[in-house]
């Protein structure tokens, strides 16, 4: 007897059904995994300055200095820790109108005396791309969100500025 000869329609189906749900799925685990086809430039050291806009703080001491580590958060996806390299926190400004050439006056909002705006410069390796830097699969462009998360704090901010860090400073 043929064991051919018993198999239904639906049983032919099923098999081959089986069969390509194995195919796709060696497809997957075997298949390189090549996030961009954009070829690498060089790698290289940058910085990047996150602004934060509306910092509450009622303790004396601002939460992050320069040195520290922090952990960061790019678009919502955890990446690693990072160096403070850099931190400019000046209290909430506002515009008055002033009776000179300007026309107007810069002055602190004495109406939020808690409220702080910080720049924060932090400091990671990168592949440089036709198309930006990329760290830790990360693009990393003016801005994107940003999150940075310490012992004590968690702010959320976005890229305002990023440098290439040159090789003499790497090495001084």
């Amino acid at each position: 007897m043929n064991i051919f000869k018993k198999l239904k329609l639906t049983d032919y189906i099923i098999i081959l059904l089986i069969i390509i749900l194995i195919s796709v799925g060696a497809a997957i685990v075997f298949k390189k995994k090549n996030f961009s086809n954009l070829p690498i430039e060089k790698e290289t050291t940058i910085q990047f300055e996150v602004f934060f806009r509306g910092v509450t703080i009622t303790d004396s001491v601002a939460p992050f200095k320069k040195g520290d580590d922090a952990f960061i958060t790019i678009r919502n996806v955890p990446y690693t820790k990072l160096k403070i390299v850099a931190l400019n926190g000046m209290p909430r400004t506002i515009l008055l109108p002033a009776n000179n050439e300007q026309g107007f006056l810069i002055t602190e909002d004495i109406s939020a005396p808690n409220l702080y705006d910080f720049l924060i410069r932090l400091e990671d390796k990168a592949k440089k791309t036709p198309d930006g830097y990329v760290a830790g699969g990360n693009k990393i462009k003016m801005g994107i969100p940003v999150v940075i998360e310490g012992e004590k704090y968690k702010y959320s901010g976005t890229i305002s500025g990023i440098y290439e860090v040159e090789e003499t400073q790497n090495n001084q």
